[in-house]
């Protein structure tokens, strides 16, 4: 077995030859990349803008600039925050435990990240901040976005979004518009042939590049800097940007379909191949397919520690996924949630749906295709106040699993400006 475990060395040489590849003056598919590149400046340039852009004070001067009324949205978070409005975490916890919480020694080594999916509309984050401090509930400490950019910036809702985050202190994700849906593939239509475009071939050609430029803007723009990635090559291009000295990050979608250790030994092996010197990767989460299962997060673990990515690449996992046009249902995975939490660090449990018996129920469940419908398009239908129910679902989604976390004596991370 140790013969046979040996021939799976990689020998020094072959590191040779891929840098010969990259390193090759003539070498289009490297070259390509450079140029987008340089239309932003160096990559000290490049990361000097995105700084400027993040500041507060300019993303608050370009939501006054855009939608002005946003503003007062904001200035009320900031008021709530610093007037601890919202429950802190000991006081949650003896809100479900009573006087238990204090005796219980809380697993706080392998804290579950709350995160939600998908926060569509700034407005939506006041709607949950209000009901969180209603009812003693929690705020995500991770929001993900699927909303289409340019529709977003020109309604002011990246700099909001961008300035909220700041305020409650989580981390969130954009996805770019070049991401399949976007005509990149004149073979398929709309959303309606999704699985065609989320099989891997809706950056066909040039649109890795664009996905790039895309980035590029958003980032020295707004300081967008965590990004949704769908694609082999856009991964790649991704360990190349921060290879090059750019500090992008980027989850990998569940629509990339990494569902066993083998998939996640792959990537892995990428971001290890292509870390920098400090050995930082911008892969920083890692969204599974929804039919992976507990052992496949724990075999991966492993190596994923083994490499030095445990505190760095998050195993992010939908616990619950839209009600319409994602999987069947009744889909719910907390309670598997519950059983590995103890003992895999740095998991994400990710809240696309409501919990199935509430979203059911609903006139309009949550629904995978409304993250690709028109903002006026949903005014016009009459959908605006079920949309903004279904993600107050997920919410309550959410909270019901830090709940079961807190019952079974482990820690979660939420938002850590409002919970401290």
């Amino acid at each position: 077995m140790t013969d046979l475990r040996n021939r799976l060395k990689i020998p020094a040489d072959r590191l040779d030859e891929i840098n010969a590849v990259f390193l090759n003056p003539d070498m289009r598919v490297i070259n390509d990349l450079l140029d987008v590149v340089a239309k932003y400046g160096t990559p000290e340039e490049i990361n000097a803008k995105a700084r400027e852009a993040r500041k507060f004070e300019n993303l608050m001067a370009k939501v006054r600039a855009t939608k002005p009324e946003y503003i007062a949205d904001l200035e009320w978070l900031i008021e709530q925050r610093d007037a601890g409005a919202f429950i802190s975490v000991e006081d949650y916890r003896r809100k479900v435990l009573g006087s238990d919480a204090e005796t219980t020694n809380f697993a706080d080594d392998f804290a579950v990240t709350l995160e939600i999916s998908a926060l569509q509309y700034f407005p939506w984050v006041r709607a949950a901040a209000e009901r969180a401090i209603a009812e003693g509930l929690l705020m995500p400490a991770r929001f993900i976005r699927v909303r289409k950019m340019k529709e977003q910036e020109a309604d002011g809702d990246i700099a909001a979004v961008a300035a909220a985050m700041q305020i409650v202190g989580a981390t969130y994700v954009e996805t770019l518009d070049t991401k399949g849906t976007d005509g990149s593939n004149i073979h398929l239509g709309g959303p309606e042939t999704i699985t065609g475009y989320f099989g891997g071939i809706g950056q066909p050609n040039d649109h890795a590049l664009q996905w790039i430029d895309e980035f590029l803007y958003y980032y020295t723009e707004y300081g967008v800097y965590q990004v949704l990635n769908i694609n082999p090559g856009t991964v790649f291009l991704g360990y190349m940007l921060h290879r090059l000295g750019v500090d992008i990050e980027f989850k990998i979608s569940v629509f990339m379909g990494n569902d066993n250790p083998y998939a996640g030994l792959w990537t892995l092996l990428g971001a290890k191949l292509f870390a920098r010197e400090d050995g930082s990767s911008p892969l920083i989460g890692f969204n599974w397919g929804n039919s992976a299962n507990n052992e496949t997060m724990e075999i991966t673990a492993q190596f994923r520690n083994a490499w030095g990515f445990e505190d760095m690449v998050r195993f992010e996992h939908h616990i619950t996924e839209t009600y319409k046009h994602i999987v069947l249902q009744p889909y719910n995975r907390r309670d598997e949630l519950v059983e590995i939490a103890d003992h895999v660090a740095n998991i994400s449990a990710k809240h696309e749906g409501g919990d199935p018996e509430t979203d059911s129920a609903r006139a309009h469940p949550s629904d995978i295709l409304d993250y690709f419908r028109d903002k006026e398009e949903i005014i016009a239908s009459g959908d605006w106040d079920a949309l903004q129910l279904n993600f107050l679902d997920k919410f309550d989604a959410l909270n019901n699993t830090a709940r079961a976390l807190t019952e079974k004596g482990l820690s979660f991370l939420a938002a850590a400006n409002l919970h401290r």
